[in-house]
């Protein structure tokens, strides 16, 4: 990449460069043919002036004097004299084949029947202390041509001189386009070693980037990708041995209760069995929750929609919670209008979603502490309010609450060590409801779930 990217701004530079110095060079002969055209008209005005004084100094139309005026004439500008009654005095002319075999005589020489050249013509007259002593009909190019040795030297200095700023101009393309290029692709380079490592499983690896361009953006959109990335397999890690953890627990208890009624040392009745059949029911949940979780991130979840009675759906959830409720010694406060409130919704997943609130809501309360259910509406939208007094969430836990696997209390007790797939599928299902949710909390105080479902899906 590095080559191409040299390549292409030396080739830009010198394309622009050549454009540039072949405009420049033919605006310098334009602008340098004008002038000469002006010079050569200004010389040919003061034309008249000179044969006078050549006239009257002499006091006759002497040919060497005159040979000299031609020699000074414009070049390619040709002079017929006649005396007032039209006869011939001389022809005057400087062509270029006098000036390059210095030919002296005096005639029109040199100038092609043939030549493509545009001419002009002017009639001066030449007066005298008596009046008209001839008349001066000039014929000269109207574009003055570059064959004054001194102009072609002037402009064949002045192009080189172009060549060479163009020379150095190229050469400090050339140089600024090989460091510029290697500027450039440092940080891709460095960019593309970091993700070969990524990809062999070195999560940690980051990119510094000085620049304050696109690259840096790009390199912050790694470096928060490799983030992510390691954030996800430390929540995979943690994950992993969380599920271990729920799996071993209830299995260990089940065993150790199939041992005592082999052993006889614990009676098959229906106390002990109910508690093997608790441990299976968590099993049963874990196993639920694990594939609602997988259908709804590959978008396999479909919602059946339905009139979903919002306030009939809350009460039902909290009555089935209610033995644990009062078990903890929590207070439960509902707050709802009298009215139903009918949403369009799947009633399963809705039952799903608040149950899951409603059920942390009652895990990390206090004991003794409170519980309040809001339900509001408005047209457009139902609103529901879940809090709970207790221990809280960080600050720095917030953000990271509803991502799979997270889990902001650390510990794995049976009472509190949630594996982190509850409020990850709370979010899915909140989503497929075209909802929003958003919570607020202060550490051992109050958490707050807002959930805001819209009337009508679009």
């Amino acid at each position: 990449m590095r080559t191409k990217l040299f390549l292409s701004t030396l080739i830009i530079a010198v394309i622009t460069l050549t454009l540039s110095m072949l405009a420049v060079n033919f605006v310098f002969k334009q602008q340098f043919s004008d002038y000469l055209t002006q010079a050569n008209e200004a010389t040919l005005e003061q034309l008249p002036s000179r044969l006078s004084a050549l006239y009257q100094t002499k006091g006759t139309w002497d040919s060497t004097s005159l040979n000299e005026v031609s020699h000074a004439l414009p070049m390619g500008t040709v002079v017929t004299l006649t005396d007032p009654t039209g006869k011939l005095i001389a022809t005057l002319s400087n062509t270029m084949e006098d000036m390059m075999h210095g030919n002296a005589e005096m005639g029109m020489m040199g100038m092609s029947s043939n030549s493509t050249t545009s001419w002009k013509t002017k009639k001066y007259t030449v007066s005298g202390p008596l009046g008209t002593i001839a008349t001066a009909e000039v014929r000269y190019p109207a574009t003055a041509q570059i064959l004054n040795p001194q102009d072609v030297r002037f402009q064949s200095t002045v192009f080189r001189s172009l060549l060479f700023a163009g020379g150095l101009a190229l050469l400090f393309g050339i140089i600024l386009s090989f460091f510029t290029s290697r500027q450039l692709v440092a940080p891709l380079r460095r960019l593309t070693q970091a993700a070969n490592r990524i990809g062999h499983g070195h999560l940690d690896e980051r990119v510094s980037v000085r620049s304050k361009d696109e690259v840096r953006l790009l390199a912050n959109a790694f470096n928060a990708m490799a983030d992510n990335l390691n954030r996800q397999e430390t929540l995979r890690k943690q994950f992993t041995a969380d599920i271990a953890h729920e799996l071993r627990t209830p299995l260990t208890s089940i065993k150790s209760y199939i041992e005592a009624f082999q052993d006889g040392v614990l009676p098959a009745n229906q106390e002990n069995l109910a508690s093997i059949h608790e441990e299976i029911n968590r099993l049963v949940d874990l196993s639920s929750d694990l594939k609602d979780l997988n259908v709804a991130e590959i978008g396999g979840l479909q919602l059946k929609l339905e009139p979903v009675d919002i306030r009939h759906l809350l009460e039902k959830i909290m009555r089935s919670l209610l033995p644990l409720i009062q078990e903890k010694e929590l207070t439960l406060t509902w707050n709802a209008p009298e009215e139903s409130v009918t949403t369009s919704g799947d009633e399963h997943l809705l039952t799903r979603l608040f149950y899951n609130l409603m059920h942390n809501a009652y895990r990390y309360s206090n004991l003794g502490g409170q519980i309040t259910v809001a339900l509001t509406s408005t047209p457009t939208s139902a609103e529901i309010k879940i809090s709970n007094t207790g221990i809280g969430i960080s600050e720095e836990d917030l953000p990271l609450i509803f991502e799979r696997f997270y889990r902001a209390d650390k510990s794995r007790t049976r009472e509190t060590g949630g594996t982190g797939i509850g409020l990850a599928l709370v979010r899915q299902i909140i989503d497929l409801h075209q909802g929003t949710i958003t919570v607020q909390s202060k550490v051992e105080h109050e958490t707050v779930f807002i959930v805001q479902l819209p009337r009508k899906k679009k």
